[in-house]
């Protein structure tokens, strides 16, 4: 159960607060719904059912800044998920966004970066699903980035950038030393 003020990440619309509940009346029911404003969007407020376990399945708490960091430091060794069959290739994208792994999300987006460079010195570009769900993820989890880093949006990829140069030349430090 969340509350009013809790700050959380919901499907693709990235980090949302909760400011309040409120009852409804939809058809002839009144139910209880949170109301949710996407913190990068100010225009945008939705309402969600409260108590309803498939949709509060796709809320999730954002990470700490502990937890960013290790995600950042994990970036470089995570493998690719690239599917081959665009039907398998959409159904499991599909999931990951909608799901709350963020390792697979960063596998996701490096995926799909790498794909994408690899089409471009041919001449070619991903497909339009792929370049969708590449956005996607990358509004999801930069978003989060921004909003619990304190950062800038932009600001975002050329930090996990900074962060993984420094993680690579510490370990050359280190190798250097020994």
């Amino acid at each position: 159960m969340f509350s009013a003020g809790d700050t959380i990440i919901y499907e693709n619309y990235g980090v949302c607060r909760i400011t309040g509940t409120r009852e409804m009346e939809i058809g002839h029911a009144v139910r209880s719904y949170y109301e949710l404003k996407p913190i990068f969007e100010n225009n945008l407020t939705f309402y969600l059912p409260i108590g309803q376990e498939k949709i509060e399945a796709k809320m999730h708490p954002t990470l700490s800044v502990e937890e960013i960091y290790a995600l950042i430091q994990a970036m470089p060794d995570e493998d690719t998920i690239w599917i081959e069959n665009e039907t398998k290739r959409k159904e499991q994208y599909k999931q990951i966004l909608a799901g709350n792994d963020r390792p697979a999300l960063v596998k996701l987006i490096k995926t799909l970066y790498l794909r994408q460079k690899d089409l471009s010195q041919t001449g070619k570009k991903l497909y339009v699903s792929d370049e969708r769900f590449l956005r996607d993820a990358e509004k999801v989890l930069y978003d989060e980035f921004a909003y619990v880093l304190d950062i800038k949006q932009e600001e975002v990829l050329p930090f996990i950038h900074g962060h993984i140069q420094t993680g690579i030349d510490n370990l050359k430090e280190e190798a250097a030393i020994e």
